[in-house]
């Protein structure tokens, strides 16, 4: 008896921020090396920029379960005069972290204080995912969705979806939703399916 597709739930799956579980790889080891040394930032205070699911977030938790430390991400959206008293409260002791999409010269503040601060702020840019960092993303991606998957199909996304993290994201959880829907579980002949119906990712 064949069965009719059921609709997938929308689930909301929580981000696996556990430190232990971050991937270092040539995209994000130059942030991670200077995360890793905050003694020896010529300010206690460093601005982490990086486009959206770039893993800013992954990186802070991994920064702030290494010491004793603030962290305020998007920091472009904060309240400005809570970021300059924040700027000003970091020691060496505790030092601060901020996180953004932007450069400071693209926050648009207007509080020449913090302005002053921040160009005084090490930054330190997160690199585009390369295919050991984007391979690791996917397969955390399937893992936080209790997915089991083979190395091969995560190979086979690296090279075939856009080399984005927020691609990423999306092809995952459209596989997850396909698979509910057709009682498949999710392997290569679902996967070029779905991204040769769904996706225009080449």
């Amino acid at each position: 008896m064949t069965l009719p597709p059921q609709p997938a739930l929308p689930l909301a799956w929580p981000a696996d921020l556990d430190p232990a579980r971050l991937a270092i790889t040539d995209a994000n080891r130059e942030a991670a090396a200077w995360l890793a040394a905050p003694a020896v930032w010529p300010v206690p205070v460093t601005l982490l920029v990086g486009g959206e699911g770039s893993g800013k977030s992954h990186l802070a938790a991994w920064f702030a379960a290494s010491c004793p430390a603030r962290v305020i991400e998007h920091a472009d959206t904060a309240d400005p005069e809570a970021l300059f008293h924040a700027w000003n409260a970091a020691t060496r002791a505790c030092p601060l972290l901020l996180t953004s999409r932007l450069a400071p010269r693209d926050w648009g503040h207007g509080l020449a204080d913090l302005a002053s601060r921040l160009a005084a702020t090490p930054l330190v840019r997160l690199g585009d995912p390369d295919d050991d960092l984007l391979a690791a993303v996917i397969a955390k991606l399937f893992a936080e969705r209790g997915l089991k998957v083979g190395d091969d199909l995560v190979r086979w996304l690296v090279v075939r979806i856009e080399r984005s993290l927020v691609a990423a994201r999306e092809v995952v959880a459209a596989l997850d939703a396909a698979a509910l829907a057709r009682r498949r579980p999710v392997t290569i002949p679902l996967a070029r399916e779905v991204i040769d119906g769904q996706f225009s990712l080449f």
